[in-house]
């Protein structure tokens, strides 16, 4: 077994270390951030996740998945919540087990770092920020307390995000594709607090969405009775953050767009002055490996927008699918099972890179549509009439493990069913209205 360095202690870089660590490998695992159990880490992220079925399969390799489920909040459907204020549920599967989990990022990041902890041959670094590696010298520099420092390695496993270092070495290795697109739209956080009498503001079990057409706000449960509100906007127009600047702006827009919000957060003006907005981002490259020696996972590879809350489960999953491939080829055949991983993953990635950024049309504005509720009605009668046949795109990207790429083509092949179906029962009742009147 050789010695392996995994750059990045999030969640996909602690899960990786531990994964390899049982598989016999000497792990070294390096953070640029304090550990997040001694100092508060603002990472810029989300405090809450939408933790589904790839993310729970692949904690559950490592016994996490029951101490996860503990901490988190089932989500079952979404909330609308109209501009008058009424609200309607909609359930997000077809079963009664089909429900997200709100979890806190650093209450996973946590259980995970608690898990490291326990696995022997795992060293930690925190506060080691990667600068360079040299894959013919097979050494790494890493900078602490402002000094840098060379380490060897066997293997580097970038597992450090969406600006990953790692992937920058690899991309001064030559003939690596990178992009980065952008939406027009951002997001800033505000957090809606627990009401007067200490309980939640707003019904837990489920995830709020005010859909506005051209934006939108959301709202996920956290265990400290909390809402973590997101406004999604562009950055110009209106609303936009660029053009919503003073106190009296953003009441108004609140007044105007989330009446029924407003109240639920008394600081609304201080909060929306003092969060930053942040952008959304789609990353994608290819190659994800050099040779044997360096491979990157998660984000580093194939950052998504949130919309889809499938970015951390893609990113948990991706280390299930490299371990698995690691137990076919042998622990020692990097060669063979970067190669595989890459290959086989990265059209997969790319979906749900698509996926997650129409979802946001969904989220934002179909949902709030007849047309829309009356093709969800639809999808869940075809699934109990034909389960076998016929599984909603949703549940199979949110409740399956099936590859999101194998999810879009049979997805498309049910539609084209649907259609058939909505068409023949059309006919039916068409002709037995006419009859009826002769």
């Amino acid at each position: 077994m050789g010695s392996v360095a995994v750059a990045g202690a999030g969640l996909t870089g602690c899960l990786l270390a531990v994964r390899l660590a049982r598989a016999g490998h000497e792990v070294s695992l390096y953070d640029r951030r304090p550990d997040l159990r001694v100092r508060d880490v603002d990472a810029g992220r989300s405090i809450n996740l939408a933790v589904s079925t790839r993310g729970l399969d692949a904690l559950s390799r490592i016994g996490l998945d029951e101490i996860v489920l503990e901490q988190s909040i089932p989500l079952p459907g979404r909330m609308i919540h109209d501009l008058d204020g009424s609200t309607t549920f909609q359930p997000y599967g077809t079963e009664p087990d089909h429900r997200l989990h709100s979890v806190g990022r650093d209450a996973l990041n946590i259980a995970l770092l608690d898990a490291v902890d326990a696995t022997p041959r795992v060293t930690t670094y925190f506060e080691h920020r990667v600068r360079d590696l040299s894959v013919r010298r097979r050494q790494m520099v890493v900078e602490h307390e402002g000094r840098r420092h060379e380490r060897e390695f066997d293997t580097v496993y970038g597992a450090d995000g969406a600006y990953s270092a790692v992937r920058g070495r690899l991309q001064r290795i030559g003939r690596v594709d990178f992009s980065q697109t952008f939406l027009d739209h951002g997001y800033k956080e505000l957090t809606i607090p627990p009401a007067s009498d200490g309980g939640f503001a707003m019904d837990p079990n489920a995830l709020h969405i005010w859909p506005r057409g051209g934006h939108m706000m959301i709202a996920l449960p956290n265990t400290d009775h909390t809402f973590t509100g997101t406004l999604f906007w562009s950055f110009e127009g209106r609303p936009g953050f660029e053009t919503v600047a003073s106190p009296g702006d953003i009441r108004s827009v609140f007044d105007e767009h989330f009446p029924d919000a407003r109240d639920l957060i008394p600081d609304l003006e201080e909060q929306y002055a003092d969060n930053p907005a942040s952008s959304l981002v789609t990353m994608r490259t290819w190659p994800w490996h050099h040779d044997g020696d360096v491979v990157i996972v998660g984000d580093a590879a194939h950052a998504v927008v949130p919309f889809l809350g499938q970015g951390a489960n893609a990113a948990l999953e991706d280390v299930t699918i490299l371990m698995d491939l690691y137990e076919r080829h042998g622990d020692d055949n990097h060669s063979v099972v970067f190669e595989q991983f890459s290959t086989s993953r990265k059209p997969h990635a790319d979906a749900l890179a698509d996926l997650a950024i129409e979802h946001y049309e969904e989220m934002r504005s179909d949902v709030s549509s007849r047309v829309f509720l009356v093709g969800k009605w639809l999808e869940r009668i075809l699934a109990r009439v034909f389960p076998s046949r016929f599984v909603p795109l949703y549940t199979m990207v949110s409740f399956t493990r099936t590859p999101y790429a194998d999810a879009v083509q049979r997805a498309r092949r049910q539609q084209e069913m649907a259609w058939g179906v909505a068409v023949a029962v059309l006919v039916v009742v068409t002709a037995v209205v006419l009859l009826s009147l002769l």
